[in-house]
């Protein structure tokens, strides 16, 4: 499983002009699968972006989680994170997880970071076409992948 994570001060995702999900303050998580992720990389990395001390405390220092700050999540998913640009322009996706698989693990991992923060995390809508608009605070970007965990 790959994530970026960007700290924002506001996020929304539209899918055919309605709004599916928005927060402010907190974290815009893009997530994407591969067909041998399972729970525990689900649990990792969940665990990992609550806890990532990414907000800046009182003397302005990224000191502080998303959880200490009482800061939310919004969820998008993104299989182009498994592009492969090796050979040729045009990317090859066929590290992502298929379509059926992907969805039920992105079902998975939502309801196991809505249990690890405590609180219901707004999505997209999976496999539609979003329109996502953000002001990332910083800017801060991370890339995660729970193949690194060890």
């Amino acid at each position: 499983m790959k994530v970026i994570v960007q700290r924002v001060s506001e996020a929304f995702v539209r899918v055919d002009d309605n709004i599916t999900g928005q927060i402010t303050n907190g974290i815009l998580l893009l997530a994407g699968f591969e067909e041998s992720d399972r729970i525990d990389d689900f649990e990792w990395i969940s665990k990992k972006i609550v806890n990532l001390r990414i907000f800046n405390d009182d003397q302005g220092i990224m000191n502080l989680s998303c959880i200490e700050k009482d800061y939310n999540i919004l969820l998008i998913s993104q299989f182009t994170l498994y592009a492969s640009t090796r050979k040729g322009n045009r990317p090859s996706y066929k590290m992502a997880s298929e379509p059926n698989l992907a969805k039920t693990q992105y079902h998975t991992f939502h309801k196991i970071l809505e249990n690890e923060i405590k609180k219901p995390v707004p999505t997209g809508v999976f496999g539609a076409d979003m329109k996502v608009s953000l002001t990332n605070d910083g800017p801060v970007t991370i890339i995660i992948d729970s193949k690194n965990k060890s």
